[in-house]
This record gives structure tokens, C-alpha cells and sequence, in this order.
């Protein structure tokens, strides 16, 4: 960790270097998904210094990418090893070490008896792209599949036909690739069918079976049900256990695939490996990237054996399985289990959401606070009552902490979520939440 303060702003952000390379970006990069005017120079553990000298407190991890922090040790000696030996041979065409070694740990995590398989890819997009490709290879007579309202999968054709998260991802792409159909996701906060948990019975589970696969969704056509354990992008929305559990049942007795998208619940942000294994459901595939390779590009379909494509050139790609990124990974791995990350993750994510329901207990403008593990958000209201979205107060929010060194990340329609690295220490976590309540003291009043 730097010597410095932490953290510590000098002036404004964005500073006057930062205002440069900002203007440039601008002007030559494409429209994406900025989302905070930081501009950033080196960075370690859970602390960023940008360009303009101030030390910054990260709890947004790269958007859930770096569960072991910035250039951890062990993680930057793998890839400067590897790079020193080769960088890339094409690990879709050829064999080497590290691929082998990196899908036998992936395999061998996954919950379920049976043997798994491994395919590498670039991101979690693409690893969802290739779950959706192995369900209909498996069986081409089933076309449909079924995904989620507020579910965030992607942003390739594919992948957002199943993304139902914001209007903005989908508006004037439009067809998407035909046979998805959306159902709503358990909100307990916000039930779309304004009913209460438990005596719903669970209806926006039993729904499926009851309804869906009577009208809209024949259960013989569907190749396979896309869920994420924990909605991300949509606003971190944690179900019940039943929900996940019904779907998973229901789904199966039709013999339809269930996919996992743990993108970014996984690799041991919630205190589990996999966000899945906090609801007793083994999935057929799981999709992860984003945390897998502590910010080298790399995605991973985990499935069930006889899933697999099982005749070359169904499908690959060029860079999925690189040996930069297996190393990095591997490593990642490693870091996990020797230094009981996600122990800790659960251990933290529990102190996360009760520090975050004492300042509820403050601030009225805080709706609701839920996550599991290290995924956890505030979600922002202009009435308690009426539950209207604050999204103008979030925003203000996230500008005033940034001020005061501290990086958050928004996610659904006015939340803001927290997701630090798995290893920051405990006196910078409680740094952290410390600027965020005066951040929200001071822009409620």
C-alpha cells in the first residue's frame, strides 16, 4: 500500500491531467459506458492513485474484476513469468500446460457429480455466448429459451437477447435472436406481482410451470433458462433460496439445461466460489469471467460432460485460453484458497450489510441494503413508501464520496453497489463506509 494518506485528494475531481486525457477519450473513443471522470495511473490492492497524485479507495474492484486487488504479487509474478516464455499459441488449436491444468481446477469446482469440460473465452459475454451455443447443439430441436427481467448477460446479439436489464442495451438492435422469452425476477423489495415473501408461496417461481410452459413457453422447445444466482447490472437483486431452487427443479423435470451465469457472483465474491452454491442447486453450466483472471481478459464455460460440442469446429475462437490470462488465473486461484479469501468475503460481506443498515437507520433516502458476501448495495428512494427510485440523489451521492476519495459504481435504477476487494484490509473497509455515510448525510441535507 502506498505511504500516503488513504485516501487522500489533493483538489477536485477530475484534476487538470485528468481533464486532459478525458477530452481525449472523448474525441476518439467510441460512446461506451463511463461512468466516473477518474483517470487513473497505477494501483494496489485496494487503493488507485490517478493522474493528477490522489489516492483513491476502490470499492468497485474493476466492476467485480479484482476479488484479489490491483496487481496482487503472486498474480503480476505469474504473468511476468509466462510472458517471458510465450504470450499467446492459440489454445483452441494447440496444448499447452497451463490451459490443461486451469480447466481441471475450473472442472473440479463445479458443484455436481460427473465429470465437467471446460471451454475459454475472452469475457463473460462470450462465455454466455457459448452456453447458449452448447444447449442448442445439445439438442437443435429445442429453439427457445428463457431468461430473466432484469438480467444482464451480455452484450453480443446472442447474449442480449437474453439481457433484459436496461433500455438502453436493447433499444434499436432490434430483432433480437428469436425464442427468448422474459419472466420477472423474485424482487422481494419490489414484487412485480405486489405480493409479500413468504405467503407468495413463491408464485414468480411456480409461475413458470403454471403458466409459462401452459401458454408462451412449451417446455419440449426450450433449450435452456439463463439465471443469474444474484442479479448484478439489474441491481443486485438476491432471491429466495425457493425461487432459485423451484426454477432449477422445474426446469430440469422438462429436461431443460439450467445455466448459471455467475460472471460476477463467482469466483468467491459472495463467500462461495460460486454464487449458486448459497441456493443447493447444482446448475448444468456455469458461465464466469470478470474475476477469473484478475483483469486479463478470459471468460469460462464450465459444463456438464455431455454437454459438450463433441466435434471440432462447432465452436472456438482465437484467444479463449491464452497463456497470459491461464496464468493470471491460475494464480488467481491460488491466492483464493492460501490467503482464505473467501472465507473472508463472507466474514466481510456480513460486517458490509450491517454497517450498511446503521446508516439506513440514519438516512431516509436509503430504501433497501441486501447482498450476499462481498455483492452488497444501498438502493436509493425519494419515499419509503412509494419506493420511487432517488436516482438524482444516487448520482450526487457517488460524486460527493468520489471527492472524498472514495470509488463507488452504480448498478439498477438508483443503486449504488459495494464490492472492495476481497483482501482490503479491514481498517480501509471501514474507511470506506465512513465517507460514504457523510457523503449521504451531507447530500440529504
Amino acid at each position: 500500500m502506498p505511504a500516503a494518506k488513504v485516501p487522500h485528494v489533493r483538489g477536485s475531481i477530475p484534476g487538470p491531467k485528468a481533464k486532459a486525457i478525458i477530452e481525449k477519450d472523448e474525441r476518439y473513443l467510441v460512446t461506451a459506458t463511463k461512468a466516473s471522470p477518474i483517470a487513473v495511473e497505477s494501483a494496489q490492492g485496494s487503493v488507485v492513485t490517478d493522474v493528477d497524485g490522489n489516492t483513491l479507495l476502490d470499492f468497485a474492484s474493476g466492476v467485480a474484476v479484482l476479488n484479489v486487488g490491483h496487481c496482487h504479487p503472486k498474480v503480476v509474478r505469474a504473468v511476468q513469468e509466462q510472458a517471458e516464455k510465450m504470450f499467446h499459441f492459440a489454445g483452441t488449436d494447440y496444448y499447452y500446460q497451463s490451459q490443461a491444468d486451469l480447466a481441471e481446477r475450473l472442472a473440479n469446482s463445479m458443484p455436481g457429480d460427473g465429470e465437467k469440460k471446460v471451454f475459454f473465452s475472452n469475457s463473460g459475454t462470450e462465455a454466455v455466448e457459448a452456453a447458449f451455443k452448447a444447449a442448442r447443439y445439445h439438442d437443435p430441436s429445442r429453439k427457445m429459451n428463457l431468461a430473466f427481467i432484469g438480467a444482464f448477460h451480455g452484450r453480443s446479439m446472442g447474449a442480449l437477447s437474453l439481457t433484459a436489464s436496461k433500455k438502453v442495451q436493447r433499444e434499436r438492435y432490434q430483432p433480437m435472436v428469436p425464442g427468448t422469452v422474459h419472466m420477472p425476477y423474485a424482487n422481494c423489495y419490489r414484487c412485480p406481482y405486489h405480493l409479500e415473501y413468504p405467503s407468495c408461496d413463491i408464485w414468480c417461481a411456480r409461475i413458470m410451470k403454471e403458466v409459462y410452459f401452459d401458454t408462451i413457453l412449451p417446455p419440449a422447445e426450450t433449450s435452456a433458462v439463463f439465471m443469474e444466482p444474484m442479479q448484478g447490472e439489474g441491481g443486485y437483486v438476491v432471491p429466495p433460496k425457493e425461487f432459485v431452487q423451484i426454477i432449477a427443479k422445474d426446469a430440469k423435470a422438462e429436461g431443460i439445461i439450467f445455466v448459471d451465469d455467475d460472471v460476477q457472483a463467482g469466483m468467491g465474491r459472495t463467500g462461495r466460489m460460486w454464487g449458486i452454491e448459497h441456493f443447493d442447486v447444482v446448475p448444468d453450466i456455469i458461465c464466469s469471467a470478470k474475476a477469473l483472471a484478475s483483469g486479463v481478459p478470459m471468460g469460462a464455460t464450465i459444463m456438464r460432460r455431455e454437454l459438450d460440442f463433441g466435434v471440432q469446429a462447432a465452436h472456438s475462437n482465437t484467444f479463449g485460453g491464452n497463456c497470459l490470462g491461464c496464468a493470471s488465473a491460475l494464480a488467481t486461484l491460488d491466492v483464493l484458497k492460501e490467503e482464505k479469501l473467501i472465507e473472508a468475503a463472507e466474514k466481510k460481506g456480513k460486517w458490509m450489510l450491517q454497517r450498511l443498515r446503521e446508516i439506513q437507520e440514519k438516512c431516509e433516502c436509503i430504501g433497501d441494503v441486501r447482498g450476499l458476501g462481498m455483492m452488497t448495495v444501498a438502493e436509493f428512494v425519494e419515499d419509503r413508501v412509494t419506493k420511487k427510485p432517488a436516482v438524482k440523489m444516487r448520482n450526487i451521492i457517488e460524486h460527493i464520496a468520489l471527492q472524498k476519495g472514495l470509488i463507488l459504481i452504480s448498478c439498477g435504477r438508483s443503486g449504488i453497489r459495494f464490492i472492495p476487494p476481497l483482501n482490503i484490509e479491514q481498517s480501509l473497509l471501514e474507511t470506506g463506509f465512513d465517507i460514504f455515510e457523510e457523503s449521504v448525510l451531507e447530500a440529504e441535507h
